[in-house]
């Protein structure tokens, strides 16, 4: 993305970023496309074909039994069940609250004109439950726990053959109606056409790989997403005050999601980014996945050194970060300056890890600079806000005709006909029988 010329002499990239490449864009959508087609055309046996493929598992049940569930959920250790169910408590409360500021609406803006809205939960949604590289416990908590807070009719839950089994003891605590061992595009392509064995939904949640992205960008339409997730990314904004080993600490938390992940310190203050860069490098020294969060720092970690606050709260809103860390000597007031986020970590105890796991707010958020137009995912993803009207005769004549004369003016005579109907019904009957 260039830089808006208002930073242009403002800022010096102390370490620069790389770039992320697109280069294997066309072949992963091509593929992506034909996974699609061929699970549209032939159903489950597809979706067994590519397990075997992909996964190399030969699945022969699609859909994890209710006893399966239980067995899955009694084998957790004790500990973590707690933990688990924890995270579930503290994003079903804040969903819940959310859910309570979403009302319905009728006013009467005009006497006898009746407008309104009504809050309708999506009958039937998807999550896809990734596999990656750790089993992340939070993933179906996240995407699931809403859905149920918001009143969805029904939620399935998709994720890799090879999945952790706490994975779908996760799945089942979550709430998940049905749970399905379907992974990859071709989950995706199951959610979005139907098969014999797993129904088609109205709305697909949860990130993925390149190939799960592709192909929900490529089903997007007849179904609805909630959208297409890059990399993770974490950002923390900082002046003198700051902490190199906590924000290094915390950049490398997030930096060993993927090496593709995207992590960097902005300050006005040159020591701490000298700092933090030494940190950095002592601490991957000693980390346990440093095979993962050294490459990702090292492609596309970055730190930059601004001019002043303001230049430092103009290149954050220019990153947009998915997650952003506040480290300032007032961290309330700098927040509010900052516009452009998927999520914001006010003051150094606000860890982007406890969202990430446990602390209620949903760790599904927009990246690639996407916080720039949407926010992340919360219990209004999965409801529609649909208007309605009603109009007593009073307020015919209050609206009929302005909309009459607008018709008028806009050549639309089918449309000046409908608005003068209310009004002379018999005149309007005599344009189309003379």
């Amino acid at each position: 993305m260039p830089l808006p010329k208002s930073l242009d002499g403002k800022i010096t990239f102390i370490k620069k970023p790389g770039e992320p490449d697109a280069s294997g864009q066309p072949v992963i959508a091509e593929t992506v496309r034909g996974i699609l087609d061929d699970v549209k055309a032939r159903g489950d046996a597809a979706l067994r074909d590519y397990s075997k493929k992909f996964d190399n598992i030969d699945v022969q049940a699609i859909e994890v039994t209710k006893a399966e569930q239980q067995a899955a959920i009694g084998n957790l250790e004790k500990q973590q069940r707690a933990d688990t169910e924890f995270a579930i408590a503290q994003v079903k409360a804040f969903a819940t609250a959310q859910r309570a500021t979403m009302l319905p609406l009728e006013i009467e803006p005009l006497p006898g004109v009746h407008l309104g809205h009504r809050i309708i939960p999506i009958e039937r949604v998807g999550a896809y439950v990734p596999g990656g590289r750790y089993p992340l416990l939070s993933a179906p908590v996240m995407t699931l726990v809403p859905a149920k807070v918001a009143g969805c009719d029904e939620v399935i839950a998709c994720l890799p053959p090879g999945a952790h089994p706490a994975m779908i003891a996760g799945c089942a605590l979550s709430g998940a109606d049905r749970i399905f061992r379907i992974g990859g595009a071709q989950a995706i392509a199951a959610m979005a056409f139907g098969t014999e064995t797993i129904p088609a939904v109205d709305k697909i949640f949860g990130p993925g790989n390149a190939f799960v992205n592709e192909a929900k960008r490529q089903v997007f339409g007849p179904v609805g997403i909630d959208q297409l997730a890059g990399p993770s990314e974490i950002f923390t904004v900082a002046d003198e005050t700051g902490d190199p080993e906590m924000i290094a600490a915390d950049l490398l938390a997030q930096a060993e999601h993927d090496v593709r992940t995207r992590v960097g310190l902005i300050t006005t203050d040159k020591k701490l980014a000298e700092a933090t860069l030494a940190t950095i490098t002592r601490f991957l020294t000693r980390l346990p996945t440093a095979q993962v969060a050294a490459p990702a720092w090292r492609d596309f970690g970055q730190i930059v050194l601004c001019a002043d606050e303001t230049a430092m709260i103009a290149y954050s809103d220019h990153i947009a970060a998915e997650h952003l860390q506040v480290h300032t000597r007032d961290p309330k007031a700098t927040a509010k300056k900052l516009r452009n986020y998927g999520s914001l970590f006010i003051g150094t105890n606000a860890s982007v890890v406890y969202s990430d796991k446990c602390s209620g707010t949903n760790h599904t958020l927009p990246t690639m600079a996407a916080g720039k137009y949407t926010g992340g995912l919360w219990v209004g993803s999965y409801v529609k806000v649909c208007t309605h009207q009603w109009i007593d005769d009073s307020g015919v004549a209050a609206i009929a005709w302005p909309a009459i004369r607008q018709s008028t003016n806009e050549g639309m005579h089918g449309h000046r006909r409908a608005a003068h109907f209310r009004l002379d019904r018999a005149a309007m009957l005599k344009e189309y029988t003379e």
